[in-house]
């Protein structure tokens, strides 16, 4: 199966009460945490910065602390634009289960139910994909500036590489282990890889962008049941 028939397989199903349901909680718990980082960093901000200021030449300034809250606000509308994704990505790893679950009891009914994943688990796994998704993205923004030409491939090959090694690493550990998921990986690592830039295309468009995670999961999930790992340990 081609990598675009996995896609079209994964939106065929993407009306699953388990997928809408992942999708809405990722995209909720997203917000609630862009939102209390917000609040916590304008708290500091406040806390930091006096009422009042005396400035040579210019007296005393009351102003800047609304200069800096307005500041702010902008600042965490663009850092938004590419922590959004991360998040919402790392969270819906943690409810990846669900929607893996999904497709293999649509499309692979006559396999055995799968391992799944403990909540600390789950849960160390999420902030794993989280920190290196929100570092990566990070790094890349100072690229962007400095590079801006390269900006779009830089974007693109990145997180297609990350999107792709962390979903099929999750996805496949649920049947071979980590360890047999990571042998696996290795082999097929430019299909993986390939795969996750497909993922990672509609990540610049909004709204679309937030479906990505739930749409991604399934892709992976009928990738892993159609490449060959007859030399790849199970277990």
């Amino acid at each position: 199966m081609s990598i675009l028939a996995c896609v079209l397989k994964a939106l065929g199903q993407i009306g699953d009460p388990k997928f809408r349901r992942v999708l809405f909680t990722g995209i909720a718990l997203t917000v609630a945490l862009l939102v209390a980082a917000y609040a916590l960093f304008l708290g500091l901000l406040n806390w930091l910065v006096p009422d009042e200021l005396t400035l040579p030449l210019l007296g005393p300034v009351t102003w800047i602390d609304d200069l800096l809250s307005g500041a702010s606000i902008l600042l965490m509308l663009v850092l938004s634009v590419f922590l959004m994704i991360p998040v919402a990505s790392a969270f819906t790893s943690f409810f990846l289960d669900d929607v893996t679950d999904a497709v293999e009891a649509r499309h692979y009914p006559h396999l055995p139910p799968a391992r799944r994943l403990g909540f600390l688990e789950g849960l160390g796994d999420a902030l794993n994909f989280l920190g290196v998704l929100v570092l990566a993205n990070l790094a890349a923004f100072a690229l962007y500036l400095m590079i801006p030409p390269a900006a779009p491939f830089i974007f693109l090959a990145m997180n297609g590489y990350l999107l792709g090694r962390e979903y099929f690493q999750l996805i496949a550990a649920r049947r071979l282990g980590r360890e047999g998921a990571r042998a696996l990986r290795r082999v097929h690592m430019p299909r993986i890889w390939l795969a996750g830039c497909v993922m990672a295309l509609p990540l610049v468009v909004p709204i679309l962008n937030l479906v990505v995670p739930v749409i991604g999961a399934a892709t992976f999930t009928h990738l892993y049941h159609r490449l060959p790992r007859a030399a790849v340990p199970s277990g």
